[in-house]
């Protein structure tokens, strides 16, 4: 399409572009929109996996709030979210091998950033480690210049571990942490989309 003073808009052949219709709505008031496509793993296609749920919700407010809770109902069951704004977030992409494993064991991973002065909890791992093993990949936003804290956590052997890092804007930070059931190395790299 061209607009002219002239003769004001002007068609050209084969110029349009159709599109699709929106999968959810035509308009959204809310400055932030989550939306989120959860399926259980049940085979290699897409097609294969069973939906969980399917949906968005919009955040409205732009100020520091302590955690909100969200239950989302779907088909499939049902899935509780947690979110915060973070301001001054930074980026942590955590990375963990799992080395010179002395058996199987239990092992809880968190995560603690603060908000609003307090440190919320984020779940990373609850499950059973039987082998040397890499996790994929965590990432938190967490406030620049605070502590995140790392927690591990093996019930079965009584067993806890903290490490802690400061969030940098840039950069990463490693520590190694012995379980006596298993050694532990930790990455944490810091990355930022703006800067402050």
């Amino acid at each position: 399409m061209t607009l002219s003073k002239a003769t004001g808009p002007c068609l050209l052949n084969g110029s349009l572009i159709e599109m699709t219709g929106p999968k959810r709505a035509i308009e959204i008031v809310c400055p932030v929109l989550i939306e989120f496509d959860m399926r259980i793993k049940n085979g290699e296609q897409e097609k294969d996996d069973q939906q969980l749920i399917d949906g968005d919700f919009g955040c409205y407010d732009h100020r520091t709030y302590p955690p909100l809770k969200h239950r989302i109902y779907g088909n499939g069951g049902t899935v509780d979210m947690s979110l915060t704004y973070v301001e001054h977030a930074v980026e942590a992409t955590i990375e963990i091998v799992i080395s010179e494993v002395h058996g199987d064991f239990t092992l809880s991973l968190s995560s603690f950033i603060e908000v609003m002065g307090d440190y919320e909890e984020i779940q990373l791992f609850d499950g059973i480690v039987d082998q040397p093993m890499g996790f994929r990949r965590f990432v938190v936003a967490v406030t620049w210049d605070t502590a995140m804290l790392l927690k591990f956590n093996s019930a079965s052997y009584n067993v806890e571990r903290c490490c802690s890092f400061k969030a940098q804007l840039h950069g990463y930070a490693r520590q190694n942490i012995n379980l006596g059931l298993a050694s532990v190395s930790v990455k944490v790299t810091w990355s930022t989309v703006q800067s402050f």
